[in-house]
Protein backbone atom coordinates (compact mmCIF):
# COMPACT_ATOMS: atom_id res chain seq x y z
CA UNK A 1 0.00 0.00 0.00
CA UNK A 2 1.42 3.19 -1.16
CA UNK A 3 1.79 5.70 1.74
CA UNK A 4 0.00 9.02 1.63
CA UNK A 5 2.47 12.16 1.63
CA UNK A 6 1.91 14.33 4.27
CA UNK A 7 -0.53 17.21 3.12
CA UNK A 8 -0.55 21.11 5.04
CA UNK A 9 -3.62 21.23 6.84
CA UNK A 10 -3.62 24.70 6.50
CA UNK A 11 -5.21 26.67 3.65
CA UNK A 12 -3.08 29.09 1.99
CA UNK A 13 -3.76 32.71 3.07
CA UNK A 14 -5.95 34.67 0.92
CA UNK A 15 -5.76 37.89 0.07
CA UNK A 16 -9.07 38.93 1.79
CA UNK A 17 -7.82 36.88 4.76
CA UNK A 18 -5.89 39.27 5.99
CA UNK A 19 -8.00 42.12 5.26
CA UNK A 20 -9.86 44.25 7.73
CA UNK A 21 -13.89 44.06 8.08
CA UNK A 22 -15.50 46.12 6.04
CA UNK A 23 -17.54 49.26 8.23
CA UNK A 24 -21.01 48.70 6.99
CA UNK A 25 -23.54 50.56 7.92
CA UNK A 26 -25.18 50.20 11.28
CA UNK A 27 -27.72 48.07 9.90
CA UNK A 28 -30.52 49.18 7.10
CA UNK A 29 -33.28 50.98 9.23
CA UNK A 30 -33.56 54.32 9.51
CA UNK A 31 -32.64 56.73 11.93
CA UNK A 32 -35.44 56.49 14.27
CA UNK A 33 -37.31 53.53 13.41
CA UNK A 34 -35.29 50.76 14.96
CA UNK A 35 -37.25 48.36 17.53
CA UNK A 36 -35.09 50.03 20.62
CA UNK A 37 -36.29 53.92 19.66
CA UNK A 38 -39.94 52.55 18.71
CA UNK A 39 -40.16 51.15 22.16
CA UNK A 40 -38.67 54.57 23.45
CA UNK A 41 -41.41 55.93 21.69
CA UNK A 42 -43.96 54.16 24.13
CA UNK A 43 -45.55 52.76 20.95
CA UNK A 44 -46.19 49.27 22.97
CA UNK A 45 -48.11 49.20 26.79
CA UNK A 46 -47.44 45.59 27.65
CA UNK A 47 -44.22 43.20 28.43
CA UNK A 48 -45.67 40.80 25.42
CA UNK A 49 -46.43 43.43 22.43
CA UNK A 50 -42.56 45.09 23.57
CA UNK A 51 -40.93 41.68 22.06
CA UNK A 52 -39.26 42.50 19.04
CA UNK A 53 -40.99 40.55 16.08
CA UNK A 54 -38.51 38.59 14.42
CA UNK A 55 -39.06 36.94 10.78
CA UNK A 56 -36.83 33.95 9.64
CA UNK A 57 -36.70 33.13 6.31
CA UNK A 58 -35.52 29.90 5.60
CA UNK A 59 -36.02 26.93 2.99
CA UNK A 60 -37.45 24.28 5.18
CA UNK A 61 -36.63 21.32 2.12
CA UNK A 62 -32.64 21.89 3.01
CA UNK A 63 -31.83 19.21 5.23
CA UNK A 64 -29.66 21.74 7.23
CA UNK A 65 -33.01 23.85 7.89
CA UNK A 66 -32.98 22.83 11.02
CA UNK A 67 -29.70 23.15 11.84
CA UNK A 68 -29.56 26.48 11.37
CA UNK A 69 -33.01 27.15 13.38
CA UNK A 70 -31.13 25.30 16.21
CA UNK A 71 -28.09 27.73 16.47
CA UNK A 72 -31.36 31.04 15.97
CA UNK A 73 -32.95 28.93 18.69
CA UNK A 74 -29.86 28.42 20.72
CA UNK A 75 -29.29 32.18 21.13
CA UNK A 76 -32.64 32.98 21.58
CA UNK A 77 -33.12 30.72 24.67
CA UNK A 78 -30.07 31.88 25.74
CA UNK A 79 -30.67 35.78 25.75
CA UNK A 80 -34.27 35.79 25.41
CA UNK A 81 -36.69 38.59 24.11
CA UNK A 82 -38.09 37.85 20.46
CA UNK A 83 -41.01 37.29 19.77
CA UNK A 84 -40.37 34.93 16.20
CA UNK A 85 -42.02 33.88 13.11
CA UNK A 86 -40.13 31.43 10.93
CA UNK A 87 -41.64 31.23 6.99
CA UNK A 88 -40.14 27.69 6.19
CA UNK A 89 -42.09 27.67 3.13
CA UNK A 90 -40.32 31.37 2.04
CA UNK A 91 -43.39 32.98 1.00
CA UNK A 92 -41.90 36.58 1.89
CA UNK A 93 -39.67 35.48 -1.55
CA UNK A 94 -42.98 35.53 -3.48
CA UNK A 95 -44.46 38.29 -2.08
CA UNK A 96 -41.86 40.41 -0.63
CA UNK A 97 -44.25 43.39 -0.10
CA UNK A 98 -46.22 41.35 2.64
CA UNK A 99 -43.37 42.91 5.01
CA UNK A 100 -44.26 46.47 4.56
CA UNK A 101 -47.82 44.97 6.14
CA UNK A 102 -46.34 43.67 9.23
CA UNK A 103 -44.70 44.76 12.62
CA UNK A 104 -41.50 43.47 12.42
CA UNK A 105 -38.16 44.65 14.12
CA UNK A 106 -35.52 42.58 12.09
CA UNK A 107 -35.22 39.57 10.10
CA UNK A 108 -33.21 37.04 8.79
CA UNK A 109 -32.90 35.45 5.81
CA UNK A 110 -31.46 32.22 4.03
CA UNK A 111 -33.41 33.13 0.85
CA UNK A 112 -32.00 36.91 0.24
CA UNK A 113 -32.70 38.69 -3.14
CA UNK A 114 -32.08 42.42 -4.34
CA UNK A 115 -35.73 43.00 -4.08
CA UNK A 116 -35.86 42.21 -0.55
CA UNK A 117 -32.94 43.75 0.74
CA UNK A 118 -34.74 47.16 -1.45
CA UNK A 119 -38.16 46.37 0.60
CA UNK A 120 -36.03 46.24 3.84
CA UNK A 121 -34.58 49.47 3.03
CA UNK A 122 -37.81 50.93 3.12
CA UNK A 123 -39.21 49.98 5.72
CA UNK A 124 -36.22 49.90 7.89
CA UNK A 125 -35.87 46.92 8.70
CA UNK A 126 -32.55 45.25 10.31
CA UNK A 127 -31.49 42.66 7.98
CA UNK A 128 -28.96 39.36 8.04
CA UNK A 129 -28.16 37.49 5.28
CA UNK A 130 -27.29 33.70 6.01
CA UNK A 131 -27.79 33.13 2.25
CA UNK A 132 -24.44 31.48 0.39
CA UNK A 133 -23.98 33.74 -2.38
CA UNK A 134 -22.76 37.31 -3.18
CA UNK A 135 -23.20 39.51 -0.23
CA UNK A 136 -25.60 42.84 -1.03
CA UNK A 137 -23.96 46.56 0.16
CA UNK A 138 -24.55 47.18 3.48
CA UNK A 139 -26.26 44.20 4.49
CA UNK A 140 -24.42 41.56 7.36
CA UNK A 141 -23.52 38.46 5.87
CA UNK A 142 -22.48 34.87 7.47
CA UNK A 143 -21.68 31.97 4.92
CA UNK A 144 -19.74 28.62 4.80
CA UNK A 145 -15.73 29.43 4.37
CA UNK A 146 -16.18 27.55 0.52
CA UNK A 147 -12.71 27.47 0.29
CA UNK A 148 -11.98 25.81 3.60
CA UNK A 149 -14.45 23.22 2.87
CA UNK A 150 -12.74 22.28 -0.29
CA UNK A 151 -9.27 22.04 1.06
CA UNK A 152 -11.23 19.65 3.57
CA UNK A 153 -12.40 17.43 1.01
CA UNK A 154 -9.19 17.05 -1.00
CA UNK A 155 -7.45 16.03 1.70
CA UNK A 156 -9.59 13.30 3.14
CA UNK A 157 -9.53 11.88 -0.66
CA UNK A 158 -5.75 12.41 -0.90
CA UNK A 159 -4.86 10.37 2.27
CA UNK A 160 -7.04 7.68 1.75
CA UNK A 161 -4.89 7.01 -1.13
CA UNK A 162 -6.94 8.34 -4.41
CA UNK A 163 -4.65 10.01 -6.70
CA UNK A 164 -7.47 10.44 -9.53
CA UNK A 165 -8.76 13.67 -8.34
CA UNK A 166 -12.08 15.29 -9.68
CA UNK A 167 -14.80 17.84 -8.41
CA UNK A 168 -18.39 17.85 -10.03
CA UNK A 169 -20.54 21.02 -9.44
CA UNK A 170 -22.37 23.49 -10.63
CA UNK A 171 -21.00 26.30 -13.33
CA UNK A 172 -23.31 28.82 -12.68
CA UNK A 173 -23.06 28.98 -8.79
CA UNK A 174 -20.90 31.06 -7.33
CA UNK A 175 -20.25 29.06 -3.57
CA UNK A 176 -19.73 25.77 -6.13
CA UNK A 177 -16.87 27.44 -7.89
CA UNK A 178 -15.18 28.61 -4.55
CA UNK A 179 -15.67 24.73 -3.42
CA UNK A 180 -13.78 23.96 -6.76
CA UNK A 181 -10.98 26.55 -6.46
CA UNK A 182 -10.52 25.50 -2.57
CA UNK A 183 -10.25 22.13 -3.73
CA UNK A 184 -7.78 22.82 -6.58
CA UNK A 185 -5.95 24.79 -4.53
CA UNK A 186 -5.41 22.14 -2.01
CA UNK A 187 -4.33 19.74 -4.48
CA UNK A 188 -1.83 22.34 -6.36
CA UNK A 189 -0.47 22.35 -2.15
CA UNK A 190 0.08 18.59 -2.68
CA UNK A 191 1.38 18.39 -6.13
CA UNK A 192 -1.53 16.62 -7.75
CA UNK A 193 -3.27 17.49 -10.55
CA UNK A 194 -7.54 17.91 -10.37
CA UNK A 195 -9.85 18.19 -12.81
CA UNK A 196 -13.32 19.60 -13.05
CA UNK A 197 -16.63 18.20 -14.57
CA UNK A 198 -19.29 20.47 -13.72
CA UNK A 199 -22.95 21.00 -14.97
CA UNK A 200 -25.07 24.08 -15.27
CA UNK A 201 -28.53 22.68 -13.58
CA UNK A 202 -29.43 23.86 -9.88
CA UNK A 203 -32.42 22.78 -8.04
CA UNK A 204 -35.72 21.99 -8.29
CA UNK A 205 -35.21 19.43 -10.81
CA UNK A 206 -37.77 17.22 -12.29
CA UNK A 207 -37.20 13.64 -12.31
CA UNK A 208 -36.61 13.54 -16.32
CA UNK A 209 -34.01 16.42 -15.54
CA UNK A 210 -32.58 14.79 -12.87
CA UNK A 211 -32.49 11.26 -15.22
CA UNK A 212 -30.68 13.38 -17.95
CA UNK A 213 -28.01 14.87 -15.68
CA UNK A 214 -27.54 11.33 -13.91
CA UNK A 215 -26.68 10.03 -17.64
CA UNK A 216 -24.07 12.84 -18.26
CA UNK A 217 -22.39 12.28 -15.22
CA UNK A 218 -22.18 8.58 -15.60
CA UNK A 219 -20.79 9.43 -19.40
CA UNK A 220 -18.25 11.30 -17.68
CA UNK A 221 -17.49 8.55 -14.89
CA UNK A 222 -16.49 6.07 -17.93
CA UNK A 223 -13.85 7.95 -18.77
CA UNK A 224 -12.06 8.37 -15.55
CA UNK A 225 -9.01 5.97 -14.83
CA UNK A 226 -9.95 4.48 -11.56
CA UNK A 227 -9.36 4.55 -8.71
CA UNK A 228 -10.54 8.16 -8.73
CA UNK A 229 -12.10 10.35 -5.73
CA UNK A 230 -14.72 12.87 -6.98
CA UNK A 231 -15.91 15.76 -5.05
CA UNK A 232 -19.30 16.43 -5.36
CA UNK A 233 -20.58 20.53 -4.77
CA UNK A 234 -23.14 19.31 -1.88
CA UNK A 235 -24.85 16.27 -1.23
CA UNK A 236 -27.50 16.53 -4.13
CA UNK A 237 -25.30 16.52 -6.69
CA UNK A 238 -22.69 13.66 -4.48
CA UNK A 239 -26.33 11.64 -4.73
CA UNK A 240 -26.49 11.96 -8.47
CA UNK A 241 -22.58 10.64 -8.94
CA UNK A 242 -23.08 8.09 -7.05
CA UNK A 243 -26.46 6.97 -8.89
CA UNK A 244 -24.15 7.56 -12.06
CA UNK A 245 -21.41 5.03 -10.66
CA UNK A 246 -24.64 2.39 -10.29
CA UNK A 247 -25.72 3.19 -13.88
CA UNK A 248 -21.68 2.27 -14.90
CA UNK A 249 -20.91 -0.50 -13.12
CA UNK A 250 -18.34 1.29 -10.38
CA UNK A 251 -18.00 -0.07 -7.22
CA UNK A 252 -18.33 2.65 -4.37
CA UNK A 253 -15.66 3.36 -2.40
CA UNK A 254 -13.25 0.66 -3.99
CA UNK A 255 -12.88 2.56 -7.34
CA UNK A 256 -14.39 5.72 -6.68
CA UNK A 257 -15.25 7.33 -3.55
CA UNK A 258 -17.64 10.47 -3.29
CA UNK A 259 -17.75 13.66 -0.96
CA UNK A 260 -20.56 15.57 -0.74
CA UNK A 261 -20.91 18.87 1.42
CA UNK A 262 -23.94 20.00 3.72
CA UNK A 263 -24.03 16.62 5.75
CA UNK A 264 -27.79 16.56 4.85
CA UNK A 265 -28.17 13.69 7.30
CA UNK A 266 -30.95 11.83 5.67
CA UNK A 267 -30.68 12.45 2.27
CA UNK A 268 -27.02 10.93 2.90
CA UNK A 269 -28.24 7.87 4.79
CA UNK A 270 -30.75 6.97 2.08
CA UNK A 271 -27.92 7.59 -0.54
CA UNK A 272 -26.89 4.19 -1.68
CA UNK A 273 -23.98 3.32 -0.85
CA UNK A 274 -24.69 6.24 1.87
CA UNK A 275 -22.78 9.36 1.50
CA UNK A 276 -19.70 10.81 3.18
CA UNK A 277 -19.91 14.85 3.56
CA UNK A 278 -18.27 17.56 4.62
CA UNK A 279 -20.56 19.13 7.68
CA UNK A 280 -20.90 22.88 7.59
CA UNK A 281 -21.23 24.50 10.80
CA UNK A 282 -24.79 25.72 10.45
CA UNK A 283 -25.48 25.81 13.63
CA UNK A 284 -23.14 28.25 14.47
CA UNK A 285 -23.78 30.21 11.30
CA UNK A 286 -27.87 30.87 12.95
CA UNK A 287 -26.30 31.43 16.08
CA UNK A 288 -24.00 34.20 15.00
CA UNK A 289 -26.55 35.90 12.90
CA UNK A 290 -29.32 35.62 15.53
CA UNK A 291 -26.34 37.88 17.88
CA UNK A 292 -25.71 40.16 15.10
CA UNK A 293 -29.62 40.75 14.27
CA UNK A 294 -29.72 41.66 18.36
CA UNK A 295 -27.20 44.05 17.91
CA UNK A 296 -29.08 46.08 14.69
CA UNK A 297 -32.17 46.07 16.74
CA UNK A 298 -30.66 47.83 19.62
CA UNK A 299 -29.06 50.21 17.52
CA UNK A 300 -25.71 49.03 18.05
CA UNK A 301 -23.25 49.14 14.41
CA UNK A 302 -22.55 46.09 12.51
CA UNK A 303 -19.58 44.51 14.23
CA UNK A 304 -18.50 42.56 11.33
CA UNK A 305 -18.78 42.58 7.33
CA UNK A 306 -18.82 39.78 5.46
CA UNK A 307 -18.10 36.55 8.04
CA UNK A 308 -17.39 33.20 6.36
CA UNK A 309 -17.31 29.86 8.95
CA UNK A 310 -15.63 27.27 8.48
CA UNK A 311 -16.70 23.27 7.83
CA UNK A 312 -16.73 21.63 11.31
CA UNK A 313 -15.10 17.80 9.82
CA UNK A 314 -16.25 15.35 7.43
CA UNK A 315 -18.47 12.36 8.41
CA UNK A 316 -17.37 9.73 6.67
CA UNK A 317 -19.67 6.79 5.51
CA UNK A 318 -19.38 4.27 2.97
CA UNK A 319 -19.04 6.45 0.27
CA UNK A 320 -15.30 6.96 1.33
CA UNK A 321 -14.66 4.32 3.97
CA UNK A 322 -12.44 2.36 2.27
CA UNK A 323 -8.49 3.08 0.77
CA UNK A 324 -7.75 3.21 -3.10
CA UNK A 325 -7.43 -0.39 -3.87
CA UNK A 326 -6.06 -1.31 -7.88
CA UNK A 327 -6.49 -4.85 -7.48
CA UNK A 328 -9.77 -5.32 -8.78
CA UNK A 329 -10.58 -8.86 -7.11
CA UNK A 330 -9.63 -7.72 -4.37
CA UNK A 331 -12.09 -4.45 -4.59
CA UNK A 332 -14.79 -7.08 -5.41
CA UNK A 333 -14.20 -9.14 -2.48
CA UNK A 334 -14.28 -6.20 -0.04
CA UNK A 335 -17.42 -4.86 -1.33
CA UNK A 336 -18.95 -8.06 -0.86
CA UNK A 337 -17.90 -8.27 2.35
CA UNK A 338 -19.19 -4.40 2.88
CA UNK A 339 -22.58 -5.71 1.57
CA UNK A 340 -23.03 -9.01 3.21
CA UNK A 341 -20.83 -8.89 6.69
CA UNK A 342 -23.92 -8.48 8.60
CA UNK A 343 -25.92 -11.28 6.98
CA UNK A 344 -23.19 -13.56 8.46
CA UNK A 345 -21.19 -14.11 5.66
CA UNK A 346 -18.16 -16.34 6.05
CA UNK A 347 -14.15 -15.80 4.27
CA UNK A 348 -14.92 -19.26 2.67
CA UNK A 349 -18.05 -17.99 1.43
CA UNK A 350 -16.45 -14.60 0.01
CA UNK A 351 -13.73 -16.63 -1.72
CA UNK A 352 -15.75 -18.45 -3.51
CA UNK A 353 -18.43 -15.58 -5.08
CA UNK A 354 -14.93 -13.28 -5.47
CA UNK A 355 -13.60 -16.52 -7.91
CA UNK A 356 -10.15 -15.54 -5.27
CA UNK A 357 -7.79 -17.87 -3.82
CA UNK A 358 -8.17 -18.42 -0.31
CA UNK A 359 -4.03 -17.28 0.25
CA UNK A 360 -4.71 -14.00 -2.18
CA UNK A 361 -7.22 -12.79 -1.05
CA UNK A 362 -5.42 -12.69 2.77
CA UNK A 363 -2.58 -10.87 1.12
CA UNK A 364 -4.33 -8.41 -0.54
CA UNK A 365 -6.41 -7.37 2.75
CA UNK A 366 -3.50 -7.71 4.91
CA UNK A 367 -1.50 -5.34 1.95
CA UNK A 368 -4.07 -2.59 1.48
CA UNK A 369 -6.30 -2.97 4.84
CA UNK A 370 -3.97 -4.11 7.09
CA UNK A 371 -5.94 -6.40 7.96
CA UNK A 372 -7.70 -10.14 7.38
CA UNK A 373 -10.76 -10.67 5.48
CA UNK A 374 -12.48 -11.90 9.33
CA UNK A 375 -11.23 -8.70 11.18
CA UNK A 376 -13.38 -6.86 7.86
CA UNK A 377 -15.89 -8.75 8.62
CA UNK A 378 -16.30 -7.77 12.61
CA UNK A 379 -15.11 -4.23 11.94
CA UNK A 380 -18.20 -3.65 9.78
CA UNK A 381 -20.60 -5.68 12.01
CA UNK A 382 -19.54 -3.90 15.33
CA UNK A 383 -19.99 -0.22 13.52
CA UNK A 384 -23.85 -1.95 12.83
CA UNK A 385 -23.95 -2.71 16.54
CA UNK A 386 -23.03 0.13 17.96
CA UNK A 387 -25.73 2.32 15.91
CA UNK A 388 -28.20 -0.32 16.29
CA UNK A 389 -27.39 0.34 20.36
CA UNK A 390 -27.03 3.79 20.30
CA UNK A 391 -30.39 4.42 17.59
CA UNK A 392 -33.17 2.11 18.50
CA UNK A 393 -34.33 0.43 21.66
CA UNK A 394 -34.09 -3.22 20.09
CA UNK A 395 -33.50 -6.24 22.54
CA UNK A 396 -29.52 -7.99 22.16
CA UNK A 397 -31.18 -10.85 20.60
CA UNK A 398 -32.36 -8.89 17.63
CA UNK A 399 -29.32 -6.57 17.00
CA UNK A 400 -27.50 -10.25 16.89
CA UNK A 401 -29.65 -10.85 14.03
CA UNK A 402 -29.65 -8.25 12.17
CA UNK A 403 -25.78 -8.14 12.23
CA UNK A 404 -25.38 -11.88 11.55
CA UNK A 405 -24.59 -13.53 14.89
CA UNK A 406 -26.31 -16.69 15.38
CA UNK A 407 -26.18 -16.60 18.91
CA UNK A 408 -26.41 -13.32 21.06
CA UNK A 409 -23.91 -14.75 23.37
CA UNK A 410 -21.07 -14.43 20.88
CA UNK A 411 -22.39 -11.58 19.78
CA UNK A 412 -21.38 -9.94 23.11
CA UNK A 413 -18.38 -11.92 23.38
CA UNK A 414 -17.12 -9.97 20.26
CA UNK A 415 -18.20 -6.99 21.14
CA UNK A 416 -16.72 -7.16 24.79
CA UNK A 417 -13.77 -7.66 23.20
CA UNK A 418 -13.07 -5.53 20.03
CA UNK A 419 -15.18 -2.59 22.37
CA UNK A 420 -13.63 -3.54 25.91
CA UNK A 421 -17.25 -2.90 26.86
CA UNK A 422 -20.66 -5.01 27.36
CA UNK A 423 -23.19 -4.31 25.08
CA UNK A 424 -25.67 -3.08 27.57
CA UNK A 425 -23.41 -0.90 29.40
CA UNK A 426 -22.43 1.00 26.15
CA UNK A 427 -26.02 1.58 25.24
CA UNK A 428 -26.74 3.05 28.15
CA UNK A 429 -23.79 5.32 28.07
CA UNK A 430 -24.34 6.71 25.20
CA UNK A 431 -27.57 7.43 26.09
CA UNK A 432 -26.53 9.71 28.92
CA UNK A 433 -23.96 11.19 26.53
CA UNK A 434 -25.00 15.15 25.19
CA UNK A 435 -26.83 14.85 22.00
CA UNK A 436 -26.50 18.18 21.16
CA UNK A 437 -23.92 20.84 20.38
CA UNK A 438 -23.40 22.56 23.45
CA UNK A 439 -20.91 25.00 22.74
CA UNK A 440 -18.37 28.01 24.02
CA UNK A 441 -20.79 30.20 22.26
CA UNK A 442 -20.48 33.31 21.11
CA UNK A 443 -17.22 35.14 21.74
CA UNK A 444 -14.50 33.33 20.69
CA UNK A 445 -15.33 31.14 17.69
CA UNK A 446 -11.67 30.42 16.61
CA UNK A 447 -13.25 29.09 13.26
CA UNK A 448 -14.83 32.08 12.24
CA UNK A 449 -13.00 34.54 9.83
CA UNK A 450 -14.25 38.02 8.76
CA UNK A 451 -13.76 38.36 4.83
CA UNK A 452 -13.97 41.34 2.89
Amino acid sequence: MIAPTPIPSARAPRSSDSTPPIEFSPHLAAPGTTASARRARGNRTNRAAALPKVIVIVNSSFGDCDAMLSGISRYHRDHGGWDVFVDDTVGTEFDPGWLMEQPWDGIISRTTTQELVNVCRKRGLPLIDVNDCPAFAGVPKFRPDNQAVGHMAAEDLYERGYRNLYYCGYENQDWSIERRDGFFEALRLIGTPGREFSLPSGYGLRPAQNASIIDQIAAWLRTLPLPAGVMAAHDLRGRQVLAAAHQVGLMVPEELAVIGVNNDEVRCELSVPTLSSVATDIYRTGYLAAEELSRCMAGQPVSRGEVLVEPTKIITRNSTDSLAIEDRAISAALAIIRQEACSGISVEEVVRRAAIPRARLERGFRFFLGRSPQAEIRRIQLFRIKQLLTETDFPLKQIALLTGFEHVEYMNVSFKRMVGDTPGRFRRNARTAPISPPRSLPSDFASVSPAA
